[in-house]
């Protein structure tokens, strides 16, 4: 498995996924006045690719394409990083229904999260999650996640205003790294 920055040469990959994949990921996609199918076009991944990569090159996103066996399956992106005092950031993520529950998503949010860690310098990541997605809070919990509350109404998500559970990760939790939890969980 094998994260990276989102390339230019993977527009029709993303799109084809994505619009196989609209049933599975619709659901916890935010609401858009656009049909699904045009809001996953390639050009669409191209804007949406050099949107991130200026947020990334303003310190703001640490976007990342998830390969297993050198195929796209997914996406991981460290979000609304904050500095300072907070060093925070929060994680959002997808993955294709045929790469879904084989730790493929679970190890590309550790990575992440040892990224945001070690070389982003970052203390705390935050993953706001809707308490039916059950797949997710299992993700999430199995990598130590702690959740910290309920946030009502938080995000217009499929067409309404859903609640979300609040999950956080402090850099100390795991001092060996959130993947080496996640495979001493494992075994």
């Amino acid at each position: 498995m094998l994260l990276h920055p989102l390339r230019r040469s993977d527009a029709a990959e993303w799109s084809r996924l994505r619009l196989e994949n609209e049933a599975w990921l619709a659901p916890w996609e935010p609401t858009a006045p656009a049909s699904w199918a045009a809001r996953h076009t390639p050009a669409v991944y191209r804007g949406m690719r050099r949107a991130a990569l200026r947020r990334a090159q303003a310190g703001l996103s640490l976007p990342f394409a998830v390969r297993h066996r050198d195929r796209l399956v997914g996406q991981v992106t460290l979000d609304n990083v904050v500095r300072g005092a907070l060093r925070s950031t929060h994680v959002g993520y997808w993955i294709d229904r045929a790469a879904a529950g084989r730790g493929i998503a679970s190890l590309a949010v550790a990575l992440a999260c040892d990224h945001a860690f070690g070389p982003a310098g970052l203390h705390r990541v935050q993953a706001d999650v809707r308490p039916e997605n059950g797949r997710s809070c299992r993700l999430v919990e199995r990598l130590g996640f702690r959740e910290e509350g309920l946030f009502r109404s938080y995000l217009d998500i499929d067409g309404d205003w859903r609640d979300h559970r609040g999950y956080a990760l402090l850099a100390g939790d795991h001092p060996g790294g959130v993947v080496a939890h996640l495979l001493r969980s494992a075994a």
